[in-house]
Parts: structure tokens; sequence; C-alpha cells
């Protein structure tokens, strides 16, 4: 009688071809999210992840290990294995089981608290360059982007310098929202009637996704925006082509903005009124609708 697979086998060979792809989907996702850092801050938050666990899988493969091991040498067949009906306390074992998940849980509380206080969205980016300033409004549902020292304003569009620190004021026209850029670094709140700060420096020139990462109603789906991280000549270039625009962003301007939208269109204005970011902020321009309440009909269709 043969024993084992047979290597030329239909079974034989799914289980290669399982073997070879499975590198492959599991890493499918890593080139274009946090795994990928183009940045510090997302590098930071990627080591954070990694520490953690690594730091969990040291009671998980030995825990999964024993209940394999202790269900082969437990098994009905073994007459070795010695049963102890009447055993039921162990100080030794008790010790074992409290003091792993205490270390576990040490462990784990350290890299979170060191981590989180060198990551802080609001600390500076140690850099020669002096950062850019950008000024962030989530509007329904789009993404306003307003640079106040160049006086040009986008929307959907992100663009900033390589190398260059990029420091974010982030609110909200409306509801709260999130503001995250994978690749760059950690998500922030966006919400009405205060103003966050993020901190972000991209290392290496290319395009990346931006997007909202809170529910904010029936266009949150489409709410993204591309980012991209440019050499200063092409930042340059950026700046001349938005000023060189006709469209200008003021008061009313923005209320017409503010107004809920499914136009994803990217949108430059060559002008921005001043202070406009902070009168969106103080509630001197009143906030936008949010999204509409659902009827009890509505709701029952649903």
């Amino acid at each position: 009688m043969q024993s084992g697979l047979d290597r030329h086998s239909p079974c034989a060979r799914i289980l290669r071809l399982a073997v070879l792809c499975a590198p492959a989907f599991l890493l499918n996702g890593c080139g274009s999210g946090v795994l990928a850092p183009v940045g510090p801050i997302a590098d930071g938050e990627r080591l954070i992840l990694l520490d953690a666990l690594g730091i969990m899988l040291v009671i998980v493969v030995p825990t999964i290990l024993a209940v394999l091991l202790f269900a082969w040498w437990y098994r009905a067949s073994n007459n070795a294995a010695v049963h102890l009906p009447e055993w039921a306390y162990s100080g030794k074992l008790e010790v074992l089981v409290w003091a792993i998940p205490a270390f576990v849980v040490l462990f784990l509380g350290g890299v979170a608290w060191i981590g989180s206080h060198q990551l802080d969205p609001s600390r500076p980016i140690a850099s020669s360059k002096a950062p850019l300033e950008i000024e962030v409004v989530s509007l329904d549902w789009r993404w306003l982007f307003i640079y106040p020292g160049q006086h040009v304003a986008t929307i959907n569009r992100l663009v900033v310098p390589v190398g260059t620190p990029v420091h974010f004021r982030i609110t909200s026209s409306s509801v709260m929202n999130v503001f995250f850029i994978p690749r760059l670094g950690g998500e922030i709140y966006a919400m009405s009637g205060m103003a966050t700060q993020l901190n972000l420096l991209g290392e290496s020139t290319g395009t990346f996704p931006g997007l909202s990462a809170q529910f904010s109603g029936d266009g949150f789906a489409d709410m993204s925006f591309r980012t991209e991280v440019v050499t200063a000549a092409q930042f340059k270039t950026f700046l001349d082509q938005a000023q060189a625009a006709p469209t200008r962003l003021d008061d009313d301007a923005y209320r017409v903005l503010e107004r809920q939208s499914h136009d994803a269109r990217e949108q430059v204005f060559g002008t921005v009124a001043s202070g406009l970011f902070d009168r969106i902020v103080s509630l001197e321009l009143p906030p936008g609708p949010g999204p509409a309440a659902m009827t009890d009909t509505a709701m029952k269709e649903h």
C-alpha cells in the first residue's frame, strides 16, 4: 500500500499551489496601506503595530501549540497519559496563568504609552525646513484644503513638497469626520467649532489615497481625496497654476461649498479670503446642515 499523499495527484498539486499563493494573498494589501509607510509618523505607527503583534504572538503561538500537544498526548489510544480525576489546584500553574497575561498587558501598555507620546499629532516634526501650513475643512462630502501662506485652495486634492513637514489645522463644516492618509500617518478627528492639529511628512514622492474614516451620511463612501507628494519644483509649478486660476474662495463661495454634494471633482481656487478658516472654526460662518434625519417611513423602508 502506498503511504502518504501521491505528489502527482490532483490533491497534491492543489496543496502545492495553495502554499505558493498564500504569501501573495497575505501580502496583497501591504503595498498601499499602513504597512507601507512613506513618512516617519506612519513608520512609527507601523512599528507600534508590529511590536504589539509580536508581544501577543508570544502567547498566541504557544497556546495553539499547547492545544495541539494536549490533544495529541491525551488521545484515547495513549496509555502513557496520566489521568488525575481528583486534581483541582496547582499554585505554580496559577502563578503561570496569571503572570503571563500580566506581563503582556505591561509590555503592550508600555509600547502604547511611549509610542502615543512620541507620535502625538500636535507634536512638531524635527526638520531644518519650516513647516507648510495647510487648513483642512471636511465638507459634506468633500475635502477643502486651504494654503493660507500661498492664498490658494483646492477641493479633493492635497499637494505637499517631499521632505517638508506639514502642519494641518483641521475642522468640519457640519458633522464629525476623520481625516486619514494611511501611508503618511494616523487619523485625526475633524469637528465643527474647533480645530485639531496634525503634523505629517512625506519622505518619498508619489500619489497616495486620503479618505474619510468616519461615517457621515450618504456620500461617505466617495469622500476621498488625492494626496500628491512632489518635488520642490513640482510644488512651485502647482502653486503657480493654482494662483492663475480665476476662481475666488470667499464667504459666499464657501456657503455654496458647504451644501451637501456628491460632486467629487477636484477644484482649484486662485485666491482665498483672509481668515476664512478661522471664521469657519469660530462658527462666524454658520455650519452646514449635515445629513438629513430619516423619517419614520424612510426608516421602515430601510
